[in-house]
């Protein structure tokens, strides 16, 4: 294959992991969804829990590919990492701004978040892939999870102790989270944040490792590249389910378990979707609308959470927009968590419209 040519498996692996990200936060009610939908309770790992590692892991592909150019350049590098600094900056500031949306109560803004957290990781990636070896990037992965786990199983938490991985608030990372972000975190725990300061660190190793797996659709072809990637997913897979057994797979403490169980899926399934549409190139003709979202990515997500919040609070007599939405689709005679998961659907394909049309005119909208 030639490698000047865009790599349609990547594309089509980022919408779909924002598809699925669209769908499990737009359940038609949080009180009804099937399991698979839903994040693990705590320790474990769910379809779910693999689209936000799966973003990162894309994350660091796409880095190996659009700053390979600059890397032994050290004329450009300060360019490219000017570049950099300013697009993670933006992320930052969309996800802030999506935090406040749409009543703006400063007082109680959430400071972390989803962009927030690919914003720095984007950032500090890139910095490492432009400026580190190969050799270099790995020690610094390695140290990054095996220093966690210490920091994470042995430092004792103020007030606290020894550890407690099975207790959300006796860790130290919730200890962190409390210290710095007080009154600024995620509603739902409000004592810890799951996109928090400290379990942000390992996430660039998720990163990491999508450097890593692009390096290798970049300097492989064909099957030599499926088997790459599926040889080293399987291997991550299989070495986070061991360190798992003492370092539980967890999404919410980005647990090094964690980090590895979910990077050695995302490379089997890039390598997955490699060997379709890119090595076997089969199905090219029916990938448009996977294809669009991953072409679109924020634009989608942004455009996701801005309707969803202004229909989950706008409200048309006794109920929210949402709610009467929600009630028409329920009206059938399929179980809740059916048309829980049908109105999350429907939401979908709403926003694939704009995406659709976005992509019908060659439009991409980039931060």
């Amino acid at each position: 294959m030639n490698k000047s040519e865009r790599i349609l498996s990547l594309d089509i692996f980022r919408g779909l992991t924002v598809i699925l990200m669209i769908l499990v936060n737009n359940p038609g009610t949080w009180s009804a969804i099937y399991p698979p939908f839903q994040h693990a309770q705590w320790h474990g790992c769910t379809p779910t829990d693999l689209v936000f590692p799966f973003f990162l892991f894309i994350v660091g592909v796409s880095i190996s590919f659009s700053m390979s150019k600059v890397k032994n350049n050290p004329i450009k590098r300060p360019t490219a990492m000017r570049k950099a600094l300013w697009r993670g900056a933006k992320l930052i500031g969309i996800g802030l701004f999506l935090g406040l949306f749409p009543f703006f109560n400063f007082a109680e803004m959430r400071i972390p978040g989803v962009l927030q957290r690919i914003g720095v990781v984007f950032i500090i990636t890139s910095a490492l892939f432009l400026y580190a070896d190969r050799k270099t990037i790995l020690a610094t992965l390695i140290c990054l999870l095996v220093v966690y786990w210490l920091v994470m199983t042995i430092v004792p938490v103020p007030g606290i102790g020894v550890p407690n991985l099975d207790d959300p608030n006796a860790v130290l990372s919730a200890y962190i989270d409390q210290l710095l972000l007080k009154g600024h975190m995620w509603s739902g725990t409000k004592t810890w944040d799951p996109e928090g300061v400290f379990t942000t660190i390992p996430a660039i190793g998720t990163a990491i490792l999508g450097l890593f797996s692009g390096e290798i659709v970049k300097k492989y072809k064909g099957n030599e590249v499926v088997k790459r990637l599926t040889v080293w997913g399987v291997v991550g897979v299989v070495i986070g389910q061991l360190w798992g057994i003492v370092f539980p797979i967890n999404k919410s403490l980005w647990t090094s378990s964690y980090v590895l169980y979910t990077g050695g899926l995302g490379a089997i399934t890039l390598g997955l979707s490699y060997y379709i549409f890119d090595y076997k190139k089969k199905g090219r003709d029916h990938v448009l609308i996977p294809r669009a979202f991953g072409l679109n990515p924020m634009a989608a997500y942004v455009l996701a959470e801005m309707i969803a919040r202004l229909i989950g609070v706008i409200s048309i007599g006794d109920a929210t927009i949402k709610g009467h939405i929600f009630s028409l689709i329920s009206l059938n005679a399929f179980p809740i968590e059916a048309n829980s998961l049908l109105f999350a659907f429907s939401y979908v394909t709403l926003i694939g419209i704009p995406i659709l049309i976005l992509y019908r005119k060659n439009i991409v909208i980039k931060v």
